[in-house]
């Protein structure tokens, strides 16, 4: 199935995002939200990036109004009428992600692909929720979308053969790498990650070095462009333990369950580099 039309659910980072690579890549792109705030908040990151690549010389003025022209912002899934694909960039929480992919199924061309951006959700429940569930997968971007170059492409029990090939075309047409997985809680990426990043935490909270050497020794010792904290700041430690306890519900393995200084941190909403203060302190930078 050739896709030319493309819609995404939600204008927040990945959305915005993910609205931005199709579009770059030449696909007339809809964006719904929940509310016009939502909506030209994100649209509005979307124009600061494309400006910032004009600044940059690695787009000319034309090739930004023409990207800019490709991308429809619309507040009801009735803007779906025509997409050949969806994908959803919501809130991770299943039962409402099951719920979007019921009303999508409803509005959607019954050829259309729905893919969820999710990296910790059941596609599985997503797929149940319609009556298409061999047209459900995952489409998991990784943040900033712009940048980062993979995206795991994810078939649950239900997914059709002809329909990952389709979503996997798709994202190599959109400049990104894809790779498949089973659908499977945090699929490849966060199944390995996580689990490193909270023993790190363990790490720390046990007294064995500081925050700084531990960085650095992942860094210059393992070749990793960061170390864990502060990645998990620029995670967001709400959200590593978020994906730390979906993972743990599923598997039950102490080495997914959440360090207590994770969740302590979390309480205090110390969250990373969102509020301010993570591991490290960003409040005067």
């Amino acid at each position: 199935m050739a896709i030319r039309n493309v819609g995404v659910i939600g204008c927040g980072l990945m959305g915005s995002g993910i609205v931005q690579v199709s579009a770059q890549a030449g696909f007339p792109t809809t964006v719904v939200e929940a509310n016009q705030a939502l909506l030209d908040k994100g649209l509005g990151a979307i124009r600061k990036n494309l400006e910032a690549l004009v600044a940059k010389a690695k787009l000319d003025e034309a090739g930004k109004q023409a990207i800019l022209g490709r991308i429809r912002g619309a507040l009801s899934f009735d803007a779906f009428k025509d997409c050949d694909l969806v994908v959803e960039a919501i809130t991770e929480n299943q039962p409402l992600k099951n719920e979007t992919f019921a009303r999508l199924d409803a509005v959607c061309p019954p050829h259309a692909l729905l893919a969820s951006n999710t990296s910790s959700c059941n596609i599985t429940a997503m797929a149940a929720a319609t009556r298409r569930p061999g047209q459900v997968l995952g489409l998991h971007f990784f943040n900033p979308v712009p940048l980062m170059k993979l995206v795991e492409v994810v078939q649950s029990i239900l997914t059709d053969e002809k329909s990952v090939l389709a979503a996997y075309e798709w994202v190599q047409a959109v400049g990104k790498v894809p790779v498949r997985t089973k659908d499977s809680t945090a699929f490849i990426v966060n199944r390995l990650l996580v689990p490193y990043l909270l023993d790190a935490i363990r790490v720390y909270e046990g007294g064995l070095a500081t925050l700084e050497d531990i960085d650095q020794a992942m860094k210059l010792g393992c070749g990793y462009p960061m170390g864990p904290f502060t990645l998990l700041d620029l995670v967001g430690l709400d959200t590593t333990m978020f994906v730390a306890e979906v993972m743990f519900d599923e598997f039950r393995e102490p080495r997914y369950a959440p360090p207590p200084l994770l969740k302590r941190m979390v309480m205090a909403g110390q969250l990373g580099r969102k509020s301010g203060k993570g591991f490290y302190d960003y409040s005067g930078k």
